[in-house]
C-alpha cells in the first residue's frame, strides 16, 4: 500500500512514515524539504500518483488566526484536489480533542475550519483528534512563567506521547485520543521543571491561561 504523508518529516510524520515502512508499505513523505508546498501546490501534483491513502499531519508554521486559518484551508483543499486528481480512496487528517469548544482562540477555529474543508472535500477521510503531545510540556512550561513562577489554568490535562499519537493515524476515525491519567497543570508541569534540573514555583487557577488561549 502507498501511502503519503503530508508533514511526514516533522515530529508526528517522521514517526509515521517509519512505521509503515517497517510494515513493507511505501509511504512517501510530502513536505517543504522534499519539495512540496501545500499552501502553493506546487510539487503536490506527483506524491499522490498511486496512492491508497493520504495523511495530513501538517502544522500551521504561526499559532496567530489569521494566517494559521489561511494554512489550515488553503493547504487541506490543495491537498484534497491532488488526491481527487490522482485517484486517491482515503484522506487522514490529524486534529485535537475539543477543538470545536473554543470558540474564542484563532489557531482552534483554523483547525475546526481545516476539519470543515476535509469534509467538504469529496474524498472519504478520517480525522483523528488527539491530546496535547507531552513533548509540548517544557515549550508551553516557559510561556507560561514570569520569573520564576509558572502561572497554569486548575485543569487536569490528559497529555500522549507524540509516537502513540502517529500510532493510531491509521484508525480512521473521529474519535477522541487521549493520554494517561489526567494530573493537575502544576503536578506536570513541576514534574518538567523538576527533569530538568530548573527551580521554579507551579501556581494554579480557575482564571490563568493554558498554551490553548492566548496569554
Amino acid at each position: 500500500m502507498k501511502v503519503v504523508v503530508v508533514g511526514g518529516t516533522g515530529l508526528i510524520g517522521s514517526q509515521v512514515i517509519a512505521p509503515l515502512r517497517d510494515r513493507g508499505h511505501e509511504a512517501v513523505p510530502a513536505a517543504p524539504s522534499t519539495g512540496v508546498d501545500t499552501l502553493t501546490g506546487e510539487g503536490l501534483a506527483e506524491p499522490p500518483q498511486g496512492a491508497d491513502v493520504v495523511v495530513d499531519v501538517s502544522n500551521s508554521p504561526s499559532f496567530d488566526a489569521e494566517p494559521a486559518l489561511d494554512f489550515f484551508t488553503r493547504s487541506a483543499r490543495n491537498v484534497i484536489a491532488a488526491e481527487k486528481e490522482a485517484g486517491v480512496r482515503h484522506h487522514v487528517t490529524l486534529s485535537i480533542v475539543g477543538v470545536d469548544q473554543v470558540p474564542d482562540y484563532g489557531y482552534y477555529l483554523a483547525k475546526v475550519a481545516q476539519e470543515q474543508a476535509v469534509r467538504d472535500g469529496g474524498v472519504p477521510y478520517g480525522i483523528v483528534r488527539a491530546t496535547r503531545f507531552f513533548e509540548f510540556i517544557a515549550p508551553v512550561t516557559g510561556m507560561a512563567t514570569e520569573g520564576s513562577e509558572v502561572r497554569l489554568p486548575s485543569l487536569p490535562p490528559r497529555p500522549m506521547a507524540s509516537a502513540d499519537v502517529a500510532g493510531h493515524r491509521g484508525q480512521h476515525n473521529r474519535r477522541g485520543q487521549s493520554g494517561a491519567e489526567g494530573q493537575g497543570q502544576g503536578r506536570c508541569r513541576a514534574q518538567c521543571l523538576a527533569a530538568d534540573g530548573e527551580r521554579g514555583h507551579c501556581t494554579t487557577s480557575c482564571g490563568g491561561k493554558s498554551f490553548d488561549h492566548p496569554r
